[in-house]
This record gives C-alpha cells, structure tokens and sequence, in this order.
C-alpha cells in the first residue's frame, strides 16, 4: 500500500508540473499583450514566477515520492502550501483590481461599438495606470505599437469607409479610446482617425479637446484611452483568472495527497507498516487449571 501511494503521489505531481505550463503561458501571453496591446509590463510577472515555482517544486515532490525522500517531501509540502496561497492572493487580487468598469454605449446610438470611461474604474490599478509619469510610458509603448493601424478601411478604389460602415464596426477598447475622439464630441468624421471638431460646439467631454489629427498624438492623452487600456487588462485577467482558479483547485488535491504520502513515508522511517497493531504480547499466556 505505501508503494502505491508514492506511485500516486509521484503520478499527480508528474500531472501537476504539467498543469503548471498553463499558468507560465498565461504569463507569457500577457508579456506579449504588454509588448504591443495593453503596454502593462508589470502584470505578467507574478503569474511567470507561479508557474516556475510550481514546475520545480512538482519535480521535487515528484522525485521525493519515487525515491522515498522524506526531507524532499517535506520540502514540496512546505513549499507548495505557500505557492497555494500565493496563486489564491493572486486571484483575489485580480478579481479585485478589475470588479469595475465596463464598456457603455457610444453617445451616437447608431453606433455598434462601446465606449470607455475613466470614472467607471476605481482602485490601485486605476491609480497606478492614470498616474502622469506611468501614462507617458504607457502612451508612448502604444504609439511604438502603433495600436491604431488596423483602423483604417479601404474599398477597392482605395476610399476610407463611410461614417455609417464605421459605425457598424466592433472597436477593441484600446481602438474606442485611443483612437478617435468620444462620438459625444460630435466631430466631423473624415476617416477613421481624422475627425474635425465643430466650431461652436459645446464641449461636453474634456477628451473633446485633447484630440487631435496628428497620428503620433489621436486619443492618447485622452481619458478614455487611459479607460480603453484598463479595459484590455480586465478582460486579459479574467481570461486568466479562470484558469488559475482550475490549477488552483487541482495543486490543492495535490497537496492533500502530498500529505497522506509524507506521513506513509514517516511511518517508513520509523519501521512501521500500515495498520500494525502494537498490542502483542511477547509469548502466549498459559492457562492453569
């Protein structure tokens, strides 16, 4: 029985160091989307560092299990017990930093796409993305992405399409925010990214001056840009959360089983077998009569 909880042991740790790739690639996935989506560089680091933990420390479960290594399995459950509870703060904080802001209905009511804005979102993440010096950096990676290129549209005779085909478009967050002005602002549509304001036009949004035709510049000081990049990101962690949440409850099973092994193994040491009945007695008592 002992050898065959090791072996199971050993089998779910094998299964686990695998379970853990899912992790290390959505780590991977959002390192891409901070390189040319979201710009968030941040982000991607505490799920990578997860999911390499997780892999060593299955193997060293793993090996512990096979070769009968009490001090290596007791190093798997220490470890793994603060990795669990890693991954589950990770979650909760994810779900935390992105519980608000969703996309409205543009102001334009023909419009098919939604519109962002920055007073929907609250929290750190708000914060930290609306914080003047971090914005630069996040504005300037999304120009060098040029995460306005597949704006433009062009029929055969090489025309921008029309304001009502534009409308019936569906605009990622970052298209909507950072690149054209709010449909609030009523500004004359030229093409995708030209929009000339109206002279005498109230003003009803302060991203209505902040936009500008220069295509270093479009939306990307606006607010709703800053909205628009949230958006991306709470859309990203919840993709990822959900997986995590999966891993998560898979490491547990693991480690329950880790620690029915730990103690078979123990009792190994100790020159135990399961079950053994310690009250025998020496020699056989004798009747008299």
């Amino acid at each position: 029985m002992m050898r065959g909880s090791n072996q199971l042991v050993g089998g779910i740790n094998f299964v686990t160091f695998l379970v853990s790739i899912p992790i290390l690639g959505g780590g991977i996935w959002l390192s891409s989307r901070a390189n040319n989506t979201d710009c968030l560089r941040f982000l991607q680091w505490p799920l990578i560092i997860i999911g390499v933990a997780i892999m060593v420390i299955s193997l060293a479960g793993f090996a512990g299990a096979c070769y009968r290594q009490t001090w290596l399995l007791w190093l798997y459950l220490f470890s793994m017990f603060w990795i669990i509870a890693a991954l589950l703060g990770f979650i909760i904080f994810a779900f935390a930093v992105t519980d608000k802001g969703r996309g409205r209905p543009a102001a334009d009511r023909s419009a098919m796409f939604l519109e962002y804005h920055l007073g929907d979102y609250s929290g750190w993440l708000k914060d930290r993305v609306s914080d003047p010096v971090y914005w630069r950096k996040i504005s300037s990676c999304l120009r060098d992405a040029k995460a306005c290129r597949y704006m433009g549209r062009y029929d055969y005779m090489g025309n921008s399409e029309s304001l009502a085909m534009f409308y019936r478009r569906e605009l990622s967050p970052i298209q909507s925010g950072c690149c054209k002005p709010p449909t609030a602002c009523g500004d004359v549509y030229v093409n995708e990214t030209a929009w000339n304001p109206v002279q005498g036009n109230l003003v009803v949004d302060v991203d209505c001056n902040r936009w500008s035709n220069d295509q270093q510049m479009l939306c990307y000081s606006c607010n709703s840009c800053k909205a628009g990049v949230l958006a991306e990101v709470r859309k990203s962690w919840r993709k990822v959360s959900i997986i995590n949440i999966v891993v998560l409850i898979i490491l547990i099973m693991v480690y329950v089983v880790g620690c029915a092994a730990f103690r078979n193994s123990r009792r190994m040491d100790n020159n135990e077998s399961y079950g053994e009945n310690h009250m025998t007695k020496s020699r056989p008592s004798r009747f008299q009569f």
